[in-house]
């Protein structure tokens, strides 16, 4: 009895390199998200200003081009500030920013925590 082997991929074809993506093509249909460093940098700012009775709530949105934290003095009003990650800005202005209620933005940088020093006690004290 004689059996005869058979190789799984023939030798004389050749089989095509799998196809290599860049980047932006693998976060194409994603969506952008603060990671946990970011996050953790944002959440220090935002218990500081908690425990100072500034800030009351807040809100994170998740969208395809960008990521949004948003802080609220009370949950029904429009947020006080934005803090934006934005990849698509990373080469140029920088993908961080510190966006106040008008949509004027006070702070952008490549580095999060240079932009969250906008939110320094001797800055943003409140005078009643």
């Amino acid at each position: 009895m004689s059996s005869k082997i058979v190789p799984l991929h023939p030798q004389n074809k050749t089989t095509p390199e799998p196809r290599r993506l860049t980047s932006s093509q693998v976060y194409e249909n994603t969506q952008v998200a603060f990671q946990r460093t970011e996050l953790a940098l944002i959440l220090n700012v935002y218990g500081q200003m908690v425990s100072q009775g500034e800030w009351k709530d807040y809100a994170m949105d998740f969208l395809k081009d960008r990521a949004i934290f948003s802080i609220y003095r009370r949950a029904s009003e429009q947020p006080l500030y934005r803090i934006e990650k934005t990849p698509g800005l990373k080469d140029k202005q920088g993908q961080y920013s510190v966006i106040a209620p008008g949509g004027l933005i006070m702070k952008r940088g490549h580095d999060l925590k240079a932009v969250l020093r906008v939110f320094d006690k001797m800055r943003f004290r409140v005078t009643r």
